[in-house]
């Protein structure tokens, strides 16, 4: 009876080597922290064994992403070579909005501006017709 031998390694890694997070320390941060569900069943373990087949969840840059492990890899590669090792099964990011509003011409009024003003506001006010 041969059993077919699963490559695996561990989860801290293999988040490392697929880009998920910049060192290998940030990646055991957060599943040390049981932030990362492995198969659904939440995980606090960093040398937790993982391989092809496994479908991992956890919060990264303010949503919740969901991949399918497709590949182990040897190394951290280029960015290319690290998104074959999963499949993104997650939502979409959804669109960034500006953070300022654009500039539209307006600022501090100026004199013309002022004088224009006083006068619509003496017309509308009746104390002033004294």
């Amino acid at each position: 009876m041969t059993e077919a031998v699963r490559e695996t390694i561990r989860l801290d890694k293999w988040l490392w080597q697929a880009r998920f997070f910049k060192t290998r320390s940030l990646a055991a941060g957060i599943v040390s922290a049981s932030k990362v569900r492995v198969n659904g069943t939440p995980v606090s373990k960093p040398a937790r064994a993982v391989g092809a087949g496994d479908v991992l969840t956890f919060p990264k840059d303010e949503r919740i992403r969901v991949v399918r492990i497709l590949g182990c890899g040897t190394r951290r590669g280029p960015a290319p070579e690290a998104q074959g090792l999963y499949d993104d099964m997650s939502d979409p990011a959804p669109a960034k909005q500006a953070a300022n509003p654009k500039y539209d011409g307006g600022g501090r009024p100026t004199g013309r501006d002022r004088r224009r003003a006083d006068a619509v506001r003496r017309q509308n006010d009746p104390s002033a017709l004294e």
